[in-house]
Parts: structure tokens; sequence; C-alpha cells
């Protein structure tokens, strides 16, 4: 007799139902896991492109050598950061939406444009509020690709989750330079950098 009654046959012969039910429900988390990866991904590979496209257009309308210098770098990163979200979803089997990716050129370059017409403060504040928001994106981007069985992009996605909260570091110091920086209402602060190591957990 099994200890809670049950002959000791019943008792086995459920045990391969339970080990089936366990194992279709994990199977169902790691598709769920994967399906948010592959869509998060995909918003973040156009939402590269619409990036580096602005701060191209934002590096050329600033007057100062050094803004200019760190602009173009981000620029730079951003173009990266593109790169290794587009290997990502290649591995996935998943391909970058194309309607979003034609949006995602023309809302770049039309920003890189209007940063010639704006103002000075205007694109520095827009940037620092996006780089805010990718930080985010990138965080959970990690979680889904822990969940999915994809442990060895971790560190990649939380590497590029530091260099958004970098960015957005400098924006917002750029910004809180201003003089007119005390009536704007900021967007708010990431948490310290040193919390992004602990998001996938």
């Amino acid at each position: 007799m099994a200890g809670d009654g049950r002959p000791a046959g019943a008792v086995l012969a459920g045990e391969p139902a339970v080990a089936s039910r366990a194992s279709a429900a994990s199977d169902t988390a790691r598709a769920n896991a994967t399906r948010d990866l592959v869509a998060l991904l995909r918003l973040a590979y156009s939402g590269e492109l619409a990036a580096a496209h602005a701060y191209r257009g934002h590096a050329r309308s600033v007057r100062d050598p050094g803004e200019r210098c760190t602009i173009e770098r981000i620029e730079r990163e951003e173009w990266h950061h593109r790169e290794l979200v587009g290997d990502m979803l290649a591995k996935l089997g998943a391909r970058p939406s194309r309607s979003r990716e034609l949006r995602a050129a023309v809302i770049g370059r039309t920003l890189g444009f209007l940063c010639h017409c704006t103002g000075w403060l205007l694109p520095m504040y827009g940037a620092g509020r996006l780089e805010s928001r990718n930080v985010r994106e990138y965080e959970a981007a990690a979680r889904h690709a822990r969940d999915a069985g994809h442990a060895q992009w971790i560190d990649c996605l939380l590497t590029m989750a530091e260099v958004e909260w970098e960015h957005e570091r400098w924006f917002r110091e750029r910004v809180l330079a201003h003089r007119w920086a005390r009536r704007l209402p900021l967007w708010p602060a990431p948490p310290p950098k040193a919390t992004i190591r602990s998001a996938p957990e």
C-alpha cells in the first residue's frame, strides 16, 4: 500500500500522467516566453534603427564639439545593439517586422531633421526619455531569454541595458544643466545601474 492508502500500483500508474502534465506546462511557459522575447526583440531592433537615425541628425545639430562626439558614439552603440538583436532574432528563426522597420526609418530620419529646427533642449529631453525606456526593455528581454531557455543571451542583454543606462544618464545631465530644467517635469529616473544585474532573478 502507498502511504496515502492507495495501492502502490495506482501511485506508479499516476506518476507518468503527472509528469506529462508538468512537462506540458513547462513547454507552454517556454513557448510563451519565446513569443514575448521575439516580440520585444523586434521592437528593440526597429527602435535602434529609429534612434540611430535620430542621433545622426542630433549630432549634426549641436554646436559643442564634445557633445557632438558623445552623440556620435551613442549612435554607433545603437547600431551595434541593432546588430546584436538582429543576430538573436535570426537564431530564433524570426524576422524583423517590415512595417515597423519602415516606420522606424521614417521616424528616425524625421526626428534627426527636426533636431535642426527645435533647438538644443527638446532633442536632449526626448533622447533621455527614450533611453530610460530602453533600459527597461532590455531588462525584460533578459528575463524572457532566461524563461525561454536562452540563458546564453542574458549577459549580452543586460550589458545593452547598462549601456542604455549610461546614455540616459548623459542626456539627463545635459537637460539638468539647462537654465529651464527646473520648469520641466523630468521622466522618472531608472533605478541604480547596479540593480540591472539582478533584473532576471
